[in-house]
């Protein structure tokens, strides 16, 4: 009897030395996750922020991270979100462990943009996308109208083509009503600085 209590008694010393050595090499290392947080947080990866912040662009990816943490589920926070219009931002405990995302979500991590697109000058404005730039020479004799005015009142035409036509029309007028009222305020504020 004697020798199982001293088994017993070494066991229950070893087993607090392991824990109190562990222990300590916790605390070096920061305080866990789960406690600092106050739940045990699920595994989110960058995917599943990106998925929420492509549906959702004008919430916060510090927002949808937390809220991925909390549920790990991304329908969860999508629903949450169409039936609040928000995820509630998370606690300053959460930049202790997670820093503070840059723009929306890590620029690192973002698919890179599709050729198309990096084909494109990074000078090309309005004038040249819609391919306006022998109306802009035409348009600069006549007064500039307000984007209500250029855009007019669209009558309902009968078929899709048409339609297309009548709205393209409208917004090469607004464009070019915008950029008349734009050379105007910069011809006013180089006539007033002179």
């Amino acid at each position: 009897m004697g020798e199982v209590l001293n088994v017993v008694v070494a066991v229950a010393v070893i087993v607090f030395i392991v824990r109190w050595v562990t222990s300590g090499k916790d605390a070096a290392s920061g305080p866990s996750p789960s406690a600092v947080l106050g739940f045990r947080p699920k595994n989110v990866t960058i995917e599943m922020v990106e998925t929420v912040h492509t549906m959702f662009p004008d919430i916060p990816s510090d927002n949808i991270r937390y809220d991925l943490l909390r549920t790990g589920n991304v329908q969860t926070s999508i629903n949450t979100i169409l039936e609040r219009g928000f995820l509630p931002a998370p606690p300053p405990a959460y930049y202790t462990i997670y820093p503070r995302a840059l723009d929306s979500t890590d620029t690192a991590a973002r698919p890179a943009p599709a050729p198309s697109s990096s084909s494109k000058s990074k000078s090309e404005n309005l004038i040249e996308r819609y391919h306006l730039e022998n109306r802009v020479a035409v348009s600069s004799g006549v007064e500039a109208r307000t984007p209500e005015e250029a855009a007019g009142r669209a009558d309902w035409e009968e078929n899709a083509e048409k339609r297309e036509a009548s709205l393209r029309e409208r917004k090469a007028q607004m464009i070019l009503a915008a950029r008349q009222r734009l050379l105007a305020q910069q011809a006013k504020e180089a006539g007033s600085s002179t």
